[in-house]
């Protein structure tokens, strides 16, 4: 199974790059997994922003989502939107270029309110490129992840009850299902260091 993380956030470290990798290690401990993170903001801001496919690091990244069969899509909400960097990526993808994957979003913001821009701003999207499978999105306000010295964040015991669940339903989508690997265990988020 071929794994991609999309990484929207601007920030080197935020909550959304946090949960996206607890939940890409937790999919990881199945086994057999292949996994590839793409940190948008590491792209070429001038490819990106220009849309010019062909250029080193952006080409490659539209390959890479291509090759995969689940894609992850962490980003923080700005503005009841998700982030511009996230709008920017794909927008260079071809038409179609998520079909027959499975998608799971996982979307930061400051109020609840801003949940909403996963069912209205960024899921059209995924839709209009093609994913047909779209897992629940798992949305978090900050005050659901205590920052931690040590672990980078703690997560409420609520949260990790969603990503349970949306790990369970990566685990339940049809392309998962040829896939032999173990059931998902419980979310461990407390445990986990950095």
């Amino acid at each position: 199974m071929n794994i991609v993380n999309l990484l929207g956030s601007p920030a080197a470290w935020s909550r959304s790059a946090w949960l996206l990798e607890r939940v890409s290690r937790r999919l990881q401990a199945g086994g057999g997994h292949e996994v590839h993170t793409i940190a948008l903001r590491d792209l070429p801001s001038d490819a990106l922003l220009r849309a010019e496919t062909g250029r080193p690091g952006l080409r490659e990244a539209i390959a890479k989502v291509a090759e995969a069969d689940v894609l992850l899509v962490a980003t923080p909400i700005y503005k009841a939107s998700y982030s511009g960097l996230l709008k920017a990526f794909l927008d260079t993808l071809p038409q179609g270029a998520l079909r027959g994957k499975t998608v799971l979003p996982i979307a930061t913001g400051g109020v609840a309110g801003h949940l909403l821009a996963l069912d209205y701003a960024l899921k059209p999207v995924l839709h209009a490129l093609g994913a047909r499978h779209i897992v629940d999105g798992v949305f978090a306000v900050d005050e659901q992840l205590a920052p931690h010295t040590t672990l980078g964040y703690v997560a409420e015991d609520g949260l990790v009850r969603r990503l349970d669940r949306a790990v369970q339903s990566l685990h339940d989508a049809p392309n998962w299902r040829h896939v032999r690997s173990a059931p998902p265990e419980a979310f461990a988020l407390r445990a986990l260091a950095l």
